[in-house]
C-alpha cells in the first residue's frame, strides 16, 4: 500500500488534494507528508505520521527520550550529515542499530549507517521537528567540553609543552591546550581528513573535511585566535614569530593507541594565519590495490601498466580522493626483494619497508 492510497483511506482528502500534496518535491516519507498536511490544517503532524506509519507497517515514536541516546553513537557522524539526511542513531545491540529518521525512503543514508556500524539498521519514524530537536540536543552533549570558552584568556596557553598523547592531557593543562586537544581528538573520532582553521574579521571558524565535503564545526572566540594558532604551530615545530610567510610542518600524535600523522601548513591572510591540517592514520592505511574498489577491468589495465619496463602513470584528483593511497598501493604491488624502488616526495607520507623515500622540494 503506497502513501497515496493511505491518505485516500485515512483522511477525508479528495484524490485531487492528495495528488497536489504529493506533487511537492520536498515530500519524502510519512513525516514530511504528515507535516505538509498539518500546515494545511488537515490534522496534526504527529497524528498523521502515526497513522501513516501504522498503515505502512513502519515503527513510529512520538516522544524521544533524548537523554537515553548514547553520545558515542554520533561521534563518527557529523551534525551536518545527520541534519541533511534526516537521520540519527538511537540505540544499538549486538546485531541491530535503531535509527531515528523522518525519511525512511532515504535508503542511501540507512545503508551508510549499516556500513559504518557493521550492523542491521532498523528505522524508527518520527516527525522532522522532533528529529531535529533530538539531533541538536544530542550533539550539544557531544561537544559540551568545548563550552565556556569565552572566559578563557589568551595568555593562559603554555607554548612549551607540545602534545604527545591526546589521552594523557591532564586537568592542569591550559584551557587553549585542552581546546586544541579536543578538536584534534574529535577530528580523529569523526574520521576527518582535514582540519581548516580560518580567521575572519570578527571570528574564527573551524571546519572538518569529511568524505570530501567541508563542514562548519566550531567558532572559537576571536580573542583566542593567536593562542590557538601559536599552540598548533609549536606542535608542528614552526616559527611562531613568523606570521608573514607560509610554513609547513608535521605533528605526530597518538590517539587511543593509534599513530596519527598530521601535515600542517599555514598561509597568511588579511585577518591572521590560516591553518590546514591533513590527518592520516598510519595504523590503518590500505596498501593493497584489491581493497581500493577498482573494477576488474581497471585492475587488469593498471596491473599491466605497473609491470611495463618504462613509462609514466599520471594520477590526478581532488583533495582526499585517494591519490596517495593509490600510488602507495601500486608501489606495494611492485615492492619485491629483486626490485630497487626510490620515491621522491615532499613530504614523505608513508614509510614502507623496501622503499627508499627521499624528501625533495618539487
Amino acid at each position: 500500500m503506497d502513501i497515496q492510497n493511505v491518505l485516500s483511506k485515512s483522511t477525508s482528502l479528495s484524490p485531487d488534494q492528495v495528488r497536489s500534496i504529493l506533487s511537492n518535491p520536498s515530500i519524502a516519507g510519512p513525516a514530511s507528508v504528515g507535516e505538509a498536511l498539518a500546515l494545511k490544517e488537515y490534522s496534526t503532524a504527529e497524528d498523521l505520521v502515526a497513522e501513516l506509519c501504522r498503515e505502512l507497517s513502519l515503527d513510529f515514536i512520538k516522544d524521544i527520550p533524548i537523554g537515553d541516546i548514547p553520545v558515542d553513537l554520533v561521534r563518527n557522524l557529523s551534525i551536518n550529515y545527520a541534519k541533511q539526511q534526516c537521520i540519527l542513531p538511537y540505540k544499538e545491540d549486538q546485531e541491530n542499530l535503531t535509527v531515528l529518521t523522518s525519511n525512511p525512503v532515504n535508503l542511501k543514508a540507512l545503508d551508510d549507517l549499516r556500513v559504518l556500524f557493521g550492523k542491521r539498521v532498523k528505522p524508527l519514524i518520527t516527525t522532522n521537528q522532533k528529529l531535529h530537536e533530538a539531533i541538536n540536543r544530542v550533539y550539544e552533549k557531544s561537544t559540551s567540553n568545548l563550552q565556556g570558552l569565552d572566559e578563557i584568556e589568551e595568555e593562559e596557553v603554555d607554548l612549551d609543552d607540545p602534545i604527545i598523547d591526546l589521552l594523557e592531557a591532564g586537568d592542569d593543562d591550559a584551557p587553549v591546550i585542552k581546546l586544541v586537544n579536543s578538536l584534534l581528538f574529535r577530528a580523529v573520532k569523526e574520521k576527518a581528513s582535514d582540519i581548516h582553521l580560518e580567521p575572519y574579521e570578527k571570528d574564527m571558524v573551524v571546519r572538518f573535511r569529511m568524505d570530501g565535503i567541508l563542514y562548519d564545526i566550531f567558532k572559537p572566540p576571536k580573542k583566542l585566535q593567536n593562542a590557538i594558532t601559536s599552540r598548533i604551530k609549536v606542535m608542528g615545530s614552526l616559527n611562531i614569530a613568523e606570521k608573514r610567510l607560509p610554513q609547513d610542518g608535521r605533528i605526530p600524535l597518538k590517539v587511543g593507541g593509534k599513530d596519527i600523522d598530521i601535515r600542517l601548513s599555514t598561509v597568511p591572510t588579511a585577518f591572521g594565519e590560516r591553518l590546514v591540517m591533513r590527518l592520516q592514520d598510519r595504523s590503518n592505511v590500505v596498501l593493497e590495490l584489491e581493497q581500493l574498489g577498482f573494477s576488474t577491468q581497471s585492475m587488469t589495465h593498471l596491473d599491466d601498466l605497473l609491470h611495463r619496463t618504462y613509462g609514466i602513470v599520471l594520477v590526478t584528483g581532488p583533495t582526499g580522493s585517494g591519490k596517495s593511497t593509490t600510488l602507495y598501493a601500486c608501489l606495494t604491488r611492485l615492492n619485491k626483494p629483486d626490485v630497487n624502488i626510490l620515491t621522491v616526495e615532499d613530504p614523505v607520507e608513508q614509510r614502507i619497508h623496501g622503499l627508499g623515500a627521499s624528501a625533495s622540494e618539487c
